[in-house]
């Protein structure tokens, strides 16, 4: 049986660093709209991003994948986002899209989001993306561990 993304599962490190000001190069995502003030959990703050994927924790690590997609912060009580995204594959290993959306409750240990929909190594992917914070750095930069499991849905 083959290993990876292509026979079912995998874990992937999704990286996010969100745009301060000055620093473009490094940035990978962006504030479009800010908080509505409703709350004191950034309620109504949309981000894009287009994110690094690896296979490993490291940053600098190259990508296997780029994330494109967007998240908003959805409750004024606490932490919570809505994200809608493709993982976009275009290596050796791997060519297509995987969409993925669904909500983040951040304060949870683990989160599932819906595999809705790809193409080309993943036409018509189904299955589940478990969320787990792997590292936080306040605003500025957040890693995800991404646990990917597809499902045959014939």
């Amino acid at each position: 049986m083959e290993s990876g993304l292509a026979s079912g599962e995998s874990v992937l490190y999704y990286h996010d660093i969100l745009f301060g000001g000055n620093d473009i190069t490094n940035a990978t995502s962006a504030r479009a709209t800010n908080g509505t003030g409703l709350g004191k959990f950034v309620l109504g703050m949309l981000v894009v991003f287009d994110d690094p994927i690896t296979k490993d924790q490291h940053l600098h690590s190259t990508p296997v994948a780029r994330a494109q997609g967007f998240y908003f912060y959805d409750m004024k009580t606490t932490y919570n986002a809505w994200f809608a995204y493709t993982l976009v594959f275009n290596s050796t290993e791997y060519k297509g899209t995987m969409n993925i959306m669904g909500a983040d409750m951040m304060m949870e240990k683990t989160r599932d989001l819906s595999v809705v929909g790809g193409t080309g190594d993943f036409f018509m992917a189904r299955g589940i993306a478990t969320f787990q914070t792997d590292e936080v750095e306040g605003f500025k930069y957040f890693r995800l561990k991404m646990d990917i499991k597809l499902y045959e849905c014939y």
